[in-house]
């Protein structure tokens, strides 16, 4: 098993735990927002679930018909996810609006926090744990996991304050439990659509962010100097690999040699600053855009 999938493996492991305790504290209390919180867990175990068949098919080599590789595969991950959460937010408002309607005691509210409580400690740690991994493979579906299960942290986080609240409310104030349940949601919605959108840019091949643009840039006028130049920059971003194309501009007599040698310099210059990366250089005469510059 590579560690990437044990990773995963260990989000999902997680996400049973908390989906277990959550719903024990919406069975305790018969409270909406923990009904809220426990359905944003079971949204958790089920994207963790596509991550890892995501993550199997993104560790698979390239083949005849997939030259460049899989890992396209994980954007489909996170697009997954995003519309997972939106489902589940949907859920949430139709309870808590059921909930305004037909207003029901509360029990055992003490129980209920410190079991949200204790499932956010949970979810913090396995997160942060996450996301150093996700930086350490560059792996958007392992970020996307831990983001998700940075916001429902929040999300838990809320709901007991709210409890914690009606603990010591009057019996007319019951109705902030369907309130904190649509507050929870509307947080959860944000994030599915800002998941899908990641998503759909991958897909689309947006260009690499601006810090990572300007890293190619420095590489290659620090390789190539005053001398020759360069045209037509071109990136984008599959996965954790990235691909690189441009034009490099010689004079028109340099010899195979010499631009076949300068074509390794800058391909390994911009490998040291960005890792997983492909680059792509087609090389053409500097003449050329000296007598049209247009």
């Amino acid at each position: 098993m590579l560690p990437i999938h044990r990773v995963a493996w260990l989000s999902v492991g997680a996400s049973v735990a908390t989906l277990l305790l959550k719903f024990s504290a919406y069975y305790l209390t018969d409270s909406v927002s923990l009904f809220s919180d426990a359905m944003e867990s079971f949204v958790n175990l089920s994207a963790g679930l596509v991550a890892l068949l995501v993550l199997t098919v993104v560790a698979r080599p390239a083949d005849e018909n997939h030259p460049y590789g899989h890992d396209k595969a994980e954007y489909f991950s996170s697009g997954v996810e995003g519309a997972l959460i939106i489902v589940a937010a949907i859920s949430i408002i139709w309870a808590a609006w059921e909930r305004f309607n037909v207003q029901q005691p509360l029990s055992n509210i003490t129980q209920g926090v410190l079991i949200s409580l204790a499932v956010s400690a949970i979810n913090f740690g396995v997160a942060q744990y996450m996301l150093r991994a996700a930086r350490q493979y560059d792996s958007i579906t392992l970020e996307a996991d831990a983001r998700h299960l940075l916001t429902d942290v929040w999300t838990s986080v809320g709901v007991a304050v709210g409890l914690c609240v009606l603990v010591f409310a009057p019996a007319d104030w019951q109705v902030l439990d369907p309130i904190v349940a649509i507050l929870v949601a509307l947080n959860i919605i944000h994030t599915g659509f800002d998941l899908l959108r990641r998503s759909m840019d991958g897909l689309m091949d947006t260009t690499l962010p601006v810090e990572d643009v300007r890293q190619i840039r420095t590489s290659i006028e620090q390789s190539i100097g005053v001398c020759y130049s360069y045209n037509q920059l071109r990136s984008r971003k599959s996965g954790s690999r990235r691909f690189i194309e441009f034009n490099l501009l010689l004079p028109g007599d340099t010899s195979v040699a010499v631009a076949h040698d300068l074509c390794d310099q800058l391909e390994d210059a911009i490998e040291r600053r960005l890792s997983k990366t492909t680059v792509t250089i087609h090389v053409e005469p500097l003449e050329k855009y000296l007598d049209n510059p247009g």
